[in-house]
């Protein structure tokens, strides 16, 4: 399909102080935008000056909440040149979140070429300094103006860019996590495999509940029993015992993380033994108290890492190894953010260079 480009008149300011990005409040010039309508299929990619939709009141997103995502980022490497990592990884489960939530998959190559043309539109956006890099957010959403619970007819694929600051601007810092056991994520059977909105709307209380107590992110636990460790936030979670490295195991509830993927290859290939099974948060709390229990971190796109210091359930909180950055997650966090950077050889096929 050929991509129409329409140009903005009126470009932006580009950020002088890259230290002060942020995360996720600047937007670039452009946006992709493809429809898909039922008997039609995938119509009419276009690149257009970023700005608001015209939506009408009734449009079933608003109502149904046929939204899904994803999130990815454009690295500039120390040459200039600018590189994805694992983009095909990131469409092909947006694909599959589709599929869950009655939704039609996407044109995952369409959809890349579109990517691609609009990061060559807005390449000047990707930022320079250490660190930062071009978030990335396709986005499908249920257009039809229409009442009523069945699947839409019309669906709306987009992606917006955002330059992002480095998330550890000062090193690589344990967080504090508390453990939620009154409310759940998902259930098996549900969508939580999937990276729809209303999984990420069902955790905002919980982590305003942690907040409040002066902790960065919610572990969930399962949602049967309450007693499976499944994610951290917007994050899958992992623990390490000594060289051995244990993760929940992917069971229909829990997001099959791109970095989640990246992380387990590459520990692998380090020799570091690799455990995908069901974890108990009385043994993870057991373990922490004596010690066998070394390291433990989150998985993502933002972080890449999240070392966790201390974990806490109830009134009880116990910190993990000596509450610092531990050795396994900082070998991890160097190999993966310098695969991505492009200062590290990539050995698994993942990076695709742009320029």
């Amino acid at each position: 399909m050929e991509i129409k480009v329409t140009l903005t008149t009126a470009p932006k300011a580009k950020p002088q102080d890259e230290t002060q990005l942020g995360f996720g409040r600047l937007f670039t010039d452009h946006m992709f935008l493809m429809d898909y309508y039922a008997g039609q299929g995938w119509v009419d990619p276009r690149i257009v000056p970023y700005g608001a939709f015209q939506m009408d009141p009734a449009a079933m997103v608003l109502h149904y909440g046929q939204a899904i995502f994803e999130g990815m980022k454009c690295y500039r490497r120390a040459d200039g040149g600018l590189q994805l990592f694992r983009p095909t990884a990131n469409f092909a489960r947006m694909s599959n979140s589709a599929e869950r939530m009655c939704m039609p998959r996407l044109d995952e190559e369409a959809a890349f070429e579109g990517l691609k043309k609009l990061l060559e539109v807005e390449q000047e956006w990707v930022p320079h300094n250490v660190g930062t890099s071009l978030y990335i957010r396709p986005t499908m959403i249920a257009m039809d103006a229409q009442l009523g619970v069945h699947a839409a007819k019309h669906y709306l694929f987009y992606i917006i860019l955002s330059p992002v600051g480095s998330y550890y601007k000062d090193g690589l810092k344990p967080v504090n996590i508390y453990v939620e056991d009154k409310y759940v994520r998902a259930v098996r059977g549900g969508t939580g495999f999937t990276k729809c909105a209303g999984n990420y709307a069902a955790s905002i209380l919980a982590g305003d509940i942690a907040e409040k107590k002066g902790y960065s992110q919610v572990l969930w636990l399962d949602g049967v029993e309450q007693k499976y460790v499944e994610e951290v936030g917007a994050m899958n979670m992992m623990f390490a015992y000594g060289n051995k490295i244990v993760t929940p195991m992917l069971n229909g509830s829990i997001l099959p993380g791109i970095t989640r993927d990246s992380i387990l290859t590459i520990a692998r290939q380090m020799g570091y033994e690799v455990v995908e099974d069901r974890l108990a948060i009385a043994d993870i709390f057991a373990d922490a108290k004596s010690g066998k229990l070394t390291e433990a971190f989150g998985t993502g796109t933002a972080a890449v890492i999240s070392p966790v210091g201390k974990l806490a359930m109830n009134d009880e909180v116990l910190t993990v190894g000596d509450g610092n950055i531990g050795t396994i997650s900082q070998k991890l966090y160097d190999t993966l953010t310098g695969i991505q950077w492009g200062t590290i050889e990539d050995k698994n096929g993942w990076i695709v260079k742009l320029s």
